[in-house]
This record gives C-alpha cells, sequence and structure tokens, in this order.
C-alpha cells in the first residue's frame, strides 16, 4: 500500500490551525509523512525544501531578501535547516498577519533551537505528525483514547476467550509509510539504512559528534532498554564513554524525534515514589529491527517483546493525543516497591493510568497497579484500562477500570 493511501488523523487539527493562526508548524521524524500531509492538504500552496542546497544557502544568506521574495502563502519544507530566517519570518507576519501564511515543516524539533521560541511567540502553532498509528492504518474510527477520558469503556464477553490476532506484527512494522509497503526483511534494512542516514546528516547538522559509532551504539542499547528507567551512568559505563557525552547524544535524538522521555508521576506529598523517567524509542518497529527481534521471536523472547509491546501501546496513545487533545499529558508511575503503572494520562485534574500486559488471560495480581494510582490519586483518578491479549473486556477490582483486548488501540 502506497502512503498516500493511510489517512492522517491530524489533518482536522491542521486544518483549523491554518485557518487562525499566521504560521503552523509540522513537526515530527524524517520520512513520517510531513510533506506528503502538507501538499495535499494544501495543493495551492507554493513548495520550497530546504534539501534544495541552493535555495538553502540563498536563505542563509539573505533571509530577509529570501522572505521578501516569497508568494503570499507557501511551504517551507525542513526549515530546521536554516533557523536563521525565523526572524524574518517574524517580521513579515508582523507587517501583514493573514491565517495560513506560512506552513512549515521540520524534522528536527525547533522549540529547543535557540532564538526560535523568541521569534515566533504568539505567531505559531507547532503540531506533531508521529509515525502512523495502527488506528490509521487499519482505518479504525473510534481511539480507544477517546472512549477511556469519555468514561466509555464497559464489560464485553462474547463466546470464548481466545488470543488477539496481528499485536506482533503491528509492532514490527512500526508506524514509518515506507517500510510498511515492504516485506518484512526489506522492512527492516529501511530501518537501518534511516539510522544510517539520520547520523550521517542530521545530526551531524545539529552538532559535532566525536564519534558516530557512538551514537550507533547508544541507538542500539536504548533499543534493547525500550520501556526501562533511564540511568545515564549504566548507558554510560556499558559504552565505556563519559556520562556527559551520553546525556548530549540522547538530547540530540530527543531533538530528532528517534526517542521519548517520559517523566514519573508524582504529587508532592508522594516521598515513595521513583523520580526517574522511562525512555522509549519512538517507534516500535525501528526498536524491533535495533533489537535484533523478529516477529517469530514472540513466543520464545516474552520478556524482550514484552517492553517493544508497552513501547507500542505508548506510541499508539501518544499518537492518538494528537486528534483526541493534544494538551494531555503523559508520565508513567513507579514507587519504591516497584508497583507501577505504565502510562498515566491526565486532563486538567483528571487522571487515568494505562497498563500492559504480554499475556491473553488475567489473574488477581493484575490492576495492583491501578489500584495503588488509585489511592495516591484520589478524587483525580478517573478510571483505567489493562491491555491484554485476550479478546474480552473484563471488569478489574479497581473500580472504573478493566482489562482491555489490545486490539481496541485499532479497531
Amino acid at each position: 500500500m502506497n502512503q498516500l493511501f493511510y489517512p492522517r488523523y491530524i489533518e482536522p487539527q491542521l486544518k483549523t490551525a491554518l485557518s487562525d493562526t499566521p504560521v503552523v508548524c509540522l513537526l515530527g521524524p524524517r520520512q513520517v509523512g510531513k510533506t506528503t500531509l502538507a501538499r495535499q492538504l494544501t495543493p495551492q500552496r507554493a513548495y520550497i525544501s530546504f534539501d534544495d542546497h541552493n535555495l538553502l544557502n540563498v536563505a542563509r544568506q539573505d533571509p530577509i531578501g529570501f522572505v521578501q521574495g516569497l508568494p503570499k502563502q507557501v511551504i517551507l519544507d525542513e526549515v530546521q535547516r536554516v533557523p536563521e530566517l525565523m526572524p524574518a519570518i517574524k517580521s513579515a507576519v508582523d507587517q501583514v498577519r493573514e491565517s495560513g501564511r506560512f506552513l512549515l515543516t521540520g524534522s528536527a524539533n525547533l522549540l529547543l533551537l535557540p532564538g526560535v521560541q523568541e521569534s515566533l511567540a504568539g505567531r505559531v502553532e507547532i503540531l506533531h505528525l508521529n509515525p502512523l498509528s495502527e488506528q490509521e492504518k487499519q482505518h479504525g474510527k473510534n481511539s480507544l483514547l477517546k472512549r477511556l477520558i469519555e468514561g466509555r469503556i464497559k464489560a464485553d464477553i462474547q463466546g470464548e476467550q481466545r488470543v488477539v490476532s496481528g499485536i506482533v506484527e503491528a509492532i514490527c512494522s512500526g508506524g514509518y509509510p515506507e517500510p510498511n509497503t515492504r516485506t518484512p526483511v526489506r522492512a527492516r534494512q529501511w530501518h537501518r539504512q534511516y539510522i544510517n542516514a539520520i547520523i550521517q546528516r542530521d545530526v551531524k547538522e545539529i552538532a559535532e559528534i566525536r564519534d558516530e559509532e557512538e551514537m550507533e551504539r547508544l541507538i542500539e542499547l536504548l533499543a534493547y532498554r525500550t520501556a526501562s528507567l533511564l540511568n545515564v551512568s549504566s548507558l554510560a559505563k556499558e559504552l565505556g564513554i563519559r556520562r556527559e557525552t551520553v546525556e548530549r547524544y540522547i538530547i540530540l535524538l530527543e531533538r530528532l524525534f528517534l526517542i521519548r522521555r517520559i517523566p514519573a508521576w508524582h504529587r508532592s506529598d508522594a516521598k515513595r515514589l521513583i523520580k526517574s523517567p522511562k525512555i522509549y524509542l519512538l517507534d516500535s518497529g525501528l526498536a524491533s529491527t535495533l533489537s535484533r527481534l523478529h516477529r517469530e521471536d514472540w513466543q520464545s523472547h516474552s520478556t524482550e517483546f514484552g517492553a517493544l509491546l508497552e513501547s507500542f501501546v505508548v506510541q499508539q496513545l501518544i499518537c492518538q493525543a494528537g486528534w483526541v487533545d493534544s494538551e494531555l499529558r503523559f508520565s508513567h508511575y513507579r514507587d519504591k516497591n516497584q508497583v507501577e503503572v505504565d502510562l498515566v494520562i491526565e486532563q486538567g485534574r483528571n487522571l487515568w493510568g494505562v497498563e500492559v500486559k504480554r499475556a491473553a488471560s488475567i489473574q488477581k495480581k493484575d490492576g495492583v497497579g491501578l489500584a495503588r494510582l488509585a489511592a495516591q490519586a484520589g478524587k483525580s483518578f478517573q478510571g483505567g484500562i489493562l491491555l491484554y491479549s485476550g479478546s474480552h473486556c473484563l471488569p478489574l477490582p479497581q473500580g472504573n477500570c478493566y482489562a482491555v483486548p489490545m486490539n481496541t488501540l485499532w479497531q
């Protein structure tokens, strides 16, 4: 299937932003379809890519003159390559303030580039385009995240309990459009080439790195440790490099949307909670390739696949937030007794918990984390789900909490 046939559910939010904001910026990893979405949504716009070195050099040498020569409405692609343009765009918007004038795309987080926030404060809306969600790939209608925060999840037991299908395929395919058109073997080759290209080009553009091999080893190590607590000292020791270097590399990988940190949920009066963030590779398909896990390993490598499954679920729910409620906050819960909740979702003062389980059966101990989170959160706790491989939606002991089939993420 060509990526053009994949719906992008963030499209209405992008249309709305263009209707009332002078500068709209669509950020996300390389090769997730930012350019495709921008050009399909606004085919009438002039399109300029800063992958063109001639245009890039002109924009860098004379940013004001470059912006003055642009058409009334324009797409500027890979704009992170020319941050010098931001003050010129600010000046143009201040002179003629029209909605939807500039549609920018970027494969690095512009908000972390010096001076960009100051230049465009009050003039720009940032939207994030994640790798394809499984819901988009399967053309699913109802977002599980929306049902959760609206309190629309109920017990549903139909026929025999069975193991739902398609989970390992979804994990290993990931969300980059191009490898989803390939065989599994060719998809893994694409993932490896993708990482090489990012390191050879984008990392070098953002910062000087001493050793490309160090960066490659770190990315691979993070793939093995996806969904774990971030321990920079342990990473540095295993790689044989300085802690400060590892911290700098992690910031770079975050800026390029290859990894994400999920902070710990805690309250000021909760002294027994772990406060370390968890770290995830952004895309489960990429993580499966780098950690050398294949679909055939689903049964024999259950522990490793458990971490990949959690990464996949976090990826899906954060992606769904893009069209359900972009203001949702995500964190994880863990106390010093090792009781944890994989994902905590907050909307204002309200809070929900999400746990992930690879098995297709529910035991008494399942949902203990949700009960502990409910006790800590008090009236803020609205409910939770435990995503598992079974086919029934079952009530858990904690009120308003349910064991939910994994495939409800996309069906």
